[in-house]
């Protein structure tokens, strides 16, 4: 999970695939303008560009699936799964962290005004209040560690509360609503560890 926030394995294979394809169809695109009008494409062509489409997503999803599923194993084998609730008035915060969402990333504002982009950082069992707002599109926010995943609409703030996990470490945050073609890199981390003395 280390490298969640790079384009390293099936995601820098998906977007090697994204790209030869549009080139590809770049290519036939001005081939159609600039040929003489007899050339077409044929209709074999056309479904074996639909058929590479079509496997294309089935792939991403497999391989979504895969990592996702053995985050939640490496989660769960640990036993770090904890719970989330929605904020209620006149409950003691020890940290008040508004977030903002766009395409295609987090940027994280603390009690003293900091921001970071990507990563925010907490006390262990720390009782952390997220203020989320998105100024674009639908965005997702999902803390597998902690058992969050809330959705938001542009121009609405949202407040959710966690426990943050009580061993020290990196939890991914990340947005589970697709939010365009950055989608599969909107991920942010929320790392636990102790506060100096």
């Amino acid at each position: 999970m280390e490298n969640a926030l790079g384009a390293s394995g099936y995601t820098a294979t998906m977007l090697a695939i994204v790209f030869i394809v549009l080139g590809l169809g770049i290519a036939a695109l001005f081939a159609a303008l600039f040929l003489p009008a007899r050339w077409k494409l044929k209709y074999r062509m056309e479904f074996v560009f639909v058929i590479l489409l079509v496997g294309l997503v089935w792939y991403a999803d497999r391989e979504s699936t895969r990592i996702f599923t053995a985050y939640q194993g490496e989660i769960r084998k640990a036993g770090l799964i904890g719970t989330a609730e929605a904020a209620e008035p006149g409950q003691n915060f020890d940290h008040v962290i508004k977030v903002i969402a766009f395409q295609w990333g987090f940027a994280f504002i603390n009690d003293e005004g900091k921001i970071s982009r990507n990563a925010e950082i907490v006390e262990p069992g720390s009782k952390v209040l997220f203020r989320i707002f998105g100024n674009d599109v639908i965005h997702g926010f999902n803390i597998p560690a902690v058992g969050i995943t809330a959705e938001y609409e542009p121009g609405v703030e949202r407040d959710l509360w966690i426990r943050a996990p009580s061993r020290p470490g990196k939890y991914l945050i990340q947005c589970l609503n697709y939010c365009g073609v950055g989608h599969a890199q909107m991920k942010a981390w929320l790392v636990v560890r102790e506060k100096e003395a």
